[in-house]
């Protein structure tokens, strides 16, 4: 008899959730929608989109869903209309008990700005993904000089990403200068010297050297004793110094 109890309180708990699952995606519930709850992923990082900008985009598409009827809420809608911005990469919209929405978003990070010579400023992002720079501004390393998206996309990419995942380097360069030839230098925020990186290749290498210096010897000569550092080689680092 006990077993029987169990199996028939499982088979109704499973029959309501059935229910009210259906009844809130089939849209059959007149009651208000009294709040919206946004949740945007790695929103701790330097990004574009925030909850309140969300909220902000449902408002001026005239389908904000406060004070609407939930059957009248359009969750499809919601989400094609806010995947049309260019920083939000995917959108999940679901309505819940007690008149609520809740809109989960997955945000495209920058990792560069473009800047480029013939005026084009975009930024990309970890997949080399173009986006539109708008009005947004984001605090992150700025690539300027003669870059062909073909030729160094990719290298910018990584460039970005290293930055990005190192703490030290990405409160240290600000700027990456690109040649006609796709060598690149580095503009840091201290110091009045050019850190000549050359190919971008050997990146890890090239800055662990470069850092190494930092900690050996610039505090012995002072941080505007050179010019420029030349780090293109892996196995030394060449110093000009400053007039």
């Amino acid at each position: 008899m006990k077993t029987f109890l169990k199996l028939f309180l499982l088979l109704a708990l499973a029959a309501y959730l059935v229910f009210a699952f259906a009844r809130l995606t089939s849209g059959e519930d007149p009651t208000e929608c009294k709040a919206v709850h946004f949740a945007v992923s790695d929103s701790a990082h330097a990004g574009f989109i925030t909850s309140a900008e969300v909220d902000r985009l449902l408002v001026k598409a005239g389908i904000h869903p406060v004070g609407r009827k939930m059957d009248d809420i359009d969750t499809r809608v919601i989400e094609d209309t806010l995947r049309k911005n260019p920083f939000i990469k995917s959108v999940t919209c679901y309505k819940a008990p007690g008149g609520k929405l809740n809109v989960l978003i997955a945000q495209r990070l920058p990792v560069v700005r473009i800047v480029t010579q013939n005026g084009e400023d975009y930024y990309i992002d970890e997949n080399g993904y173009t986006m539109a720079k708008l009005h947004y501004v984001a605090d992150i390393v700025v690539a300027t000089g003669n870059i062909d998206r073909r030729r160094d996309r990719r290298k910018l990419v990584e460039m970005g990403c290293f930055l990005r995942d190192h703490e030290f380097w990405n409160n240290q360069i600000e700027q990456i200068n690109v040649s006609e030839r796709g060598e690149m230098d580095l503009i840091p925020r201290v110091g009045s010297q050019v850190i000549h990186l050359g190919r971008p290749d050997s990146i890890a290498r090239k800055l662990h050297n470069l850092r190494s210096f930092y900690e050996k010897v610039m505090p012995e000569v002072g941080w505007n004793k050179y010019s420029e550092i030349n780090i293109e080689h892996t196995n030394q680092i060449i110093c000009k110094k400053a007039k």
